[in-house]
């Protein structure tokens, strides 16, 4: 009997090869990561969180609207308190959301053993899924959610029926719960649901089951929130909040729109491989035979532009950070192969080996250089000065290397300072993730005479700071040049005594 088309993708060979090639990447990603530190606030603050939720502490269950990433990660922390051990397994995470793309896109793609391996590395070794993949936030996560939600609702266009439907819904819904940003890939949903016009998503019935997959989390959750003490409507705040800021942050940034046309297209030139670029084109041309058809047949390359495209538009419009576009860097990367696949074999496979050899290259430059951390020196002077509670300039970078007795906290201002000496606390750290963040009211400290100093060179590395311009709501010049002067400062860790 003749092979189907889903016999050859998911035979055991093809697995084999899929395998390999995520092995390779999980190298990648878990290289020299037991040398850093939690890269972010947000990452401390998460680890912080877990443990929190782990202990029946619900305080902070919807922080940043994200409750299903604190209960996926709440059993470890009934293990180990190790950041390093979250950090590893977020990033193993991330080569799993992989995998489930790459296994999506070999079996429509018909791709065979070799080319697997190569589109897996590929993507693998982009320089910002690969710095995203090293930290303790929810991009892992959303992205094994994007990836079954891409594959699933693909299905219910090619074969459409109920369960494809809610099989679709069932990974909005959890990717909803890892991470609120995920309501953005809503209205991308409803532009391919009324392309496709099947009126399959609008029988009552139908619709009806998906409205309550959707409100379930919310309701459930929001009875727990509110056993613990919390407003019931808490968590859908979070979304408004975040469209709608009532006050500043600290950084003095006050809305969360930007218009800027230039900003990704400058970060994938300067970060990530030039390949892309011929590759989009000739996989543009490509596509040229299936717009004649667009109503009636869509390519899995169609499919995923539709994806990308919309992921860009819309991210435009908003405040900008390499992260706007974490579900759109492995659709660039696959349509950029696809479109190589053009080529002569023996050139299409030299370009692809080259092109990830690069991409080696730059991570090394822009991610491995960066390391080792020094947070463990500054941990190991305080614990020999006895310095148990430490104000620290706007980073938590210094908790997880600290006993958990001992107490970091965080300020945004030096005029802090002078209560905190009266609460106890003895030291404050100068950490140069003030300048990251650019909350710039240390001027005083910087006058003074540390009584110790280190280096942390990833408080100088140019995706850290382009991953905080959301925050800040720089755009991507102005942000690369406050790199370029912090880069200057050869002491990132400065330690002093509270007067």
């Amino acid at each position: 009997m003749a092979a189907t088309k889903n016999d050859i993708p998911t035979s055991t060979p093809n697995l084999v090869w899929l395998l390999l090639g995520l092995a390779v990447v999980a190298a990648v990603r878990l290289y020299g990561l037991q040398y850093v530190a939690l890269p972010d606030y947000d990452s401390v603050r998460n680890w912080q969180i877990v443990q929190e939720i782990a202990h029946g502490n619900l305080r902070h269950l919807f922080h940043h609207g994200s409750p299903g990433f604190s209960f996926l990660y709440a059993p470890v922390a009934w293990i180990t308190t190790n950041f390093q051990v979250f950090q590893h397994l977020n990033a193993l995470l991330g080569v799993a959301a992989l995998g489930v793309l790459m296994r999506f896109v070999a079996q429509e793609a018909r791709l065979v053993g070799w080319q697997l391996v190569l589109l897996t590395v590929f993507t693998g070794t982009s320089v910002f899924l690969t710095f995203s993949g090293r930290d303790f936030t929810m991009s892992s996560g959303s992205l094994l959610c994007f990836a079954g939600l891409v594959q699933a609702h693909y299905r219910r266009l090619q074969h459409p029926s109920r369960q494809a439907l809610l099989r679709t819904t069932g990974w909005l819904v959890a990717g909803l719960c890892l991470n609120y940003k995920f309501i953005l890939t809503i209205p991308i949903l409803a532009v391919l649901e009324l392309w496709h016009g099947d009126g399959l998503l609008w029988n009552p019935g139908t619709l009806g089951r998906i409205a309550l997959l959707l409100l379930a989390p919310y309701i459930v959750l929001g009875i727990v929130g509110v056993l613990a003490g919390l407003p019931w409507y808490l968590w859908p705040a979070v979304y408004y909040k975040v469209a709608f800021p009532d006050v500043a942050n600290a950084a003095g940034r006050a809305t969360t729109f930007r218009l800027d046309g230039l900003y990704y297209p400058r970060y994938l030139r300067d970060f990530e491989s030039p390949a892309l670029w011929p590759g989009l084109l000739l996989g543009l041309l490509g596509l040229r035979r299936w717009l004649p058809k667009w109503r009636t047949l869509l390519p899995i390359q169609g499919y995923l532009a539709v994806w990308a495209t919309c992921l860009v538009l819309g991210m435009s419009l908003l405040l900008k950070a390499p992260r706007g576009l974490l579900w759109a860097y492995p659709l660039f990367y696959t349509l950029a192969f696809l479109g190589l696949r053009r080529l002569p074999t023996w050139a299409f496979g030299s370009v692809v080996a080259v092109a990830i050899a690069w991409n080696t290259y730059r991570l090394q430059q822009e991610i491995f250089d960066y390391a080792p951390t020094r947070y463990p020196q500054v941990a190991a002077w305080l614990q020999a000065h006895g310095g148990a509670r430490v104000a620290s300039t706007v980073s938590l970078g210094l908790a997880p290397f600290l006993p958990a007795t001992d107490t970091v906290l965080a300020i945004t201002d030096e005029k802090q300072l002078a209560t905190l000496r009266r609460r106890g606390f003895r030291y404050v750290l100068l950490d140069g993730y003030w300048r990251v963040t650019g909350i710039a009211r240390f001027d005083s400290l910087q006058q003074q005479r540390p009584v110790a100093a280190w280096p942390e060179p990833l408080l100088t590395a140019p995706l850290l700071f382009l991953e905080h311009s959301e925050y800040t709501g720089l755009g991507y010049l102005e942000t690369i040049k406050r790199q370029q002067i912090a880069r200057q400062d050869s002491l990132q860790l400065r330690l002093f005594v509270l007067p």
